[in-house]
């Protein structure tokens, strides 16, 4: 688990890629928003015992389940943390499940920074 420790927004970062964490942690930054990345649901578990980011990015495919199965969870515990499903399996039953399991926002991988950036500014961080 990485963790950036500076003063601002914060967001964590859920994806097995590390390449993609660094990316997404550097076009966040552009926007001074702090992100944290983790690479597993079970990872995410622990991080988020202790933390309440107001925005998470979330994987599909992890090492350890679906990142779809985690969202209820994640929820029902954080009610009020903005979830951004991205993931390179983008179908629309894919979509639709994954807004009926709660998430705000659905990115298909490849992203441009152009779409992470309109999506966090739909968001109001």
């Amino acid at each position: 688990m990485a963790k950036d420790t500076d003063l601002g927004p914060q967001a964590l970062i859920i994806d097995d890629e590390v390449d993609i964490c660094y990316l997404l942690k550097g076009i966040l930054r552009q926007r001074n928003i702090q992100a944290d990345h983790v690479t597993s649901l079970a990872a995410a578990d622990t991080f988020l015992k202790e933390t309440n980011p107001p925005v998470i990015f979330l994987d599909n495919h992890l090492s350890d389940g679906l990142g779809i199965d985690y969202v209820r969870r994640l929820k029902e515990n954080h009610p009020l943390t903005k979830v951004i499903m991205i993931t390179a399996h983008d179908t629309a039953h894919d979509r639709e499940r994954a807004f009926n399991e709660g998430v705000d926002f659905f990115i298909s991988k490849p992203f441009s920074r152009e779409m992470i950036l309109r999506t966090i500014e739909k968001i109001s961080m």
